[in-house]
């Protein structure tokens, strides 16, 4: 079972003679199939903490491997060219790009990986639309579809490359609660379905007590709930 394992991350921020300690020994695993929920209050770190776990951001101390490689040796090395395979990321705001339609949306996760399987590509994007009740709108600009729409297309580029793991910073937190339970549905489904390891940083306790596992993060400390 592939897993991806963080352990004593410590991250902390200086600005203006202010200190600041948002990571302190946070240590987390998170195997493929697996939804994981970080709530805790805003400022406490649960982006951070995606940030780090995705390579996106650098930890101050600690270490991150997948299985038995450690992703923050050599560098970063393993880790920058590790990164598009291992992991998808969706934010709370759907960042996609207006002059695009959602298919090309979608493409561009394999273009920046310089993926030229053109056949298998649209074949995994389409089936992924259709997986998330979106394949009708494949054609459409972001610009024509509703909040929902736009989030469930920021969902579907974050998947369909395969990742073994998903990291979501808020994915429901800018939509009503009809299509915010909508989303959620659909990301549990996505994770067991095929096998991703998804951790979401949210507010919203009932997205939190439907994922396996959940933790607040406080103080800089990282705890089962």
């Amino acid at each position: 079972m592939n897993k991806l394992i963080a352990s004593d991350l410590y991250k902390s921020y200086q600005s203006g003679g202010h200190y600041s300690e948002v990571l302190s020994g946070v240590s987390i695993t998170i195997s493929e199939g697996q939804t994981i929920g970080v709530i805790g209050s805003s400022g406490s770190g649960k982006t951070t903490l995606l940030q780090i776990l995705a390579g996106l951001e650098h930890s101050d101390q600690g270490n991150i491997f997948f299985n038995e490689i450690n992703l923050l040796s050599n560098n970063l090395e393993n880790f920058n060219s590790m990164r598009n395979a291992l992991f998808g990321y969706a934010y709370q705001f759907h960042y996609l790009l207006d002059d695009l339609t959602v298919f090309e949306n979608c493409n561009l996760v394999f273009k920046i990986a310089n993926n030229k399987k053109i056949t298998e590509n649209s074949q995994k994007i389409l089936q992924t639309l259709d997986e998330l009740g979106i394949i009708e709108l494949q054609n459409k600009y972001p610009y024509m579809l509703s909040g929902g729409e736009r989030q469930r297309v920021a969902i579907a580029r974050a998947v369909v490359h395969e990742p073994e793991f998903v990291l979501m910073d808020e994915p429901t937190g800018n939509l009503d609660q009809e299509n915010a339970e909508i989303i959620q549905d659909l990301t549990i489904k996505l994770a067991k379905d095929h096998n991703i390891g998804i951790v979401v940083a949210t507010h919203d306790l009932n997205y939190a007590g439907k994922l396996d596992t959940v933790f607040r993060i406080e103080n800089g400390d990282l705890k089962p709930t």
